[in-house]
């Protein structure tokens, strides 16, 4: 990895407000590519475009411009691609790997079933034995799910920030859905054969994510793509460990009403340990200071600065 061009990426879903955490993660993920001589893209992670109006997305990179990121590349929507992410669906089920799965909501949260760290449930397989007329004559009535078989296998990766990860695909992740029923591609799917094709080598996300990145190198994979390297940064909390929301309404939109960008991205940096102090600072101006090592391992609470 390291003969190739840096290349990191901050890819937001437009479908609620930009909060400071989401705000870190840009900076973060612009300062670990810059800082290496690299080349920074943005995604907008739109495939559901029912919840994820452009008009979001147009407000979420004029908020990015506002504090001076900006991609190096023509911005990608994912809404855009359904053909790009049906092509990888299709070689994935040349493998015999993907099969339609019927079962509702109320089905796979009922009771007994395994609840998974990020709000899912272990599928049961119970429609990977169904017959190829069985799954025909139940598509007649309703329009199936498309999952993706996982092997009874660790997948192991070293996190930049976080360190040794180790996950059973199995027995902690199972097989999971990389199309839903209504027809949208899932967000496992989407950014692996995003950052495939855009040449992403590194992706720097929230630490709530961290759970999710196994099935994702395992899919990069099956696809044939390299993997990236990951850091997954601590999550944002106020005071109270309560974590910041879109659904809450906190916008880092209105922050700037208040205050500048710069004393934004200074109050920020010193929070995440980036800087030595809050004072007010354009973003590349953090580029020649920048390490991840200088992150936390533990949440970051919200700088009073920014509590409004």
């Amino acid at each position: 990895m390291n003969d190739r061009e840096v290349v990191g990426r901050f890819a937001p879903t437009p479908s609620g407000f930009m909060h400071a955490g989401n705000i870190l993660c840009a900076i973060v993920a612009y300062l670990s590519a810059k800082s290496k001589g690299g080349k920074f893209i943005i995604r907008i992670e739109d495939v559901d475009t029912l919840r994820c109006p452009r008009r979001a997305a147009a407000d979420i990179i004029e908020l990015l411009g506002a504090f001076g990121i900006h991609s190096d590349e023509p911005i990608v929507y994912q809404s855009s691609r359904a053909e790009f992410y049906r092509t990888a669906v299709s070689k994935l089920s040349r493998a015999a790997l993907v099969y339609p799965c019927f079962c509702t909501r109320a089905e796979l949260h009922s009771d007994g079933a395994v609840h998974l760290p990020d709000g899912g449930v272990l599928y049961s397989q119970k429609c990977k034995t169904l017959s190829h007329e069985a799954a025909e004559e139940l598509a007649k009535t309703q329009a199936p799910s498309l999952r993706l078989s996982v092997p009874d296998e660790v997948i192991e990766f070293d996190d930049g920030i976080f360190g040794r990860q180790a996950q059973n695909l199995a027995r902690e992740c199972g097989d999971f859905v990389i199309r839903r029923r209504d027809g949208v591609y899932s967000y496992q799917l989407a950014v692996v054969a995003d950052d495939g094709e855009s040449g992403v080598t590194e992706v720097v996300r929230g630490a709530d994510l961290l759970y999710d990145t196994p099935r994702q190198i395992y899919l990069q994979r099956l696809l044939g793509l390299p993997a990236p390297e990951y850091y997954h940064i601590p999550l944002i909390v106020y005071c109270n460990g309560k974590k910041l929301s879109k659904s809450d309404g906190d916008s880092a939109a209105r922050l700037l009403k208040s205050m500048t960008a710069q004393q934004v991205i200074g109050a920020l940096a010193f929070a995440a340990g980036i800087a030595q102090d809050e004072r007010p600072c354009a973003i590349d101006d953090l580029i020649p200071q920048f390490s991840a090592d200088k992150l936390p391992r533990t949440n970051i609470v919200l700088p009073e600065l920014l509590m409004q």
